[in-house]
């Protein structure tokens, strides 16, 4: 989100991005749990007004910063709907239904046939409801590229084009043609190819960059 603000001109959307290593613990230290009580990533502290703003959850997340710069958030209020019950769709299935796919099928130590079975379903049908809507549509609210897509393709995205939890064969993911076209067309977006580098620790090294404080350690 940020980087695509920053893509469309606006200056104040310049960040730092801090690595919070959770395998460490780091999200439980006094300093991260002032931004985020609940102990998760992601969380943003917004430095720019008078005091500083707290805000966490990934919906509140890219809610704050549409309003705050006006940007990627339709104001006509049947789009604005539109947008906002996609986005809230996303919040309310893709944690639960696509990490509990993946905890029960990728890391859990015993595969048991019933969980993976029951959210494997359920991630279908979610798959099943995006390709159908995508069918009709170019992005997910409409015609416009909004934080609905946004939210959205780290994780369905992320299991059409980059083998997430490794069950592209057992999702057969291929067969969503219009949730592959919406996968591809995001991640062919400037924006995206630098934001997915933001706090990368693993993979190749050129597209590692564990931390971001400026344009330039990205260029």
């Amino acid at each position: 989100m940020l980087e695509e603000l920053l893509a469309l001109g606006f200056e104040g959307a310049e960040y730092d991005a801090h690595l919070i290593r959770i395998g460490e613990g780091d999200q439980f230290s006094s300093g991260f749990v002032a931004a985020n009580p609940n102990s998760k990533i992601p969380a943003v502290v917004d430095h720019s007004g008078a005091s500083p703003t707290r805000v966490f959850e990934s919906g509140a997340i890219l809610v704050y910063l549409a309003e705050k710069f006006s940007a990627l958030l339709p104001v006509e209020p049947a789009a604005r709907a539109e947008c906002l019950s996609w986005l809230f769709w996303q919040m309310g299935s893709a944690p639960y239904l696509g990490g509990g796919f993946g905890h029960f099928y990728h890391y859990a130590p015993e595969p048991f046939e019933y969980p993976i079975n029951r959210f494997a379903m359920e991630v279908k049908r979610q798959f099943d409801v995006l390709d159908r809507n995508l069918a009709e549509r170019e992005y997910l609210a409409g015609d416009a590229y909004t934080i609905a897509d946004i939210a959205t393709f780290p994780w369905y995205g992320g299991m059409m084009l980059y083998n997430l939890y490794e069950a592209e064969t057992f999702l057969d993911v291929a067969s969503y043609k219009h949730l592959n076209r919406w996968a591809n067309a995001i991640a062919a977006r400037p924006a995206v190819q630098r934001g997915r580098r933001v706090n990368r620790t693993w993979g190749p090294e050129s597209e590692q960059l564990p931390e971001r404080h400026s344009a330039a350690d990205l260029d």
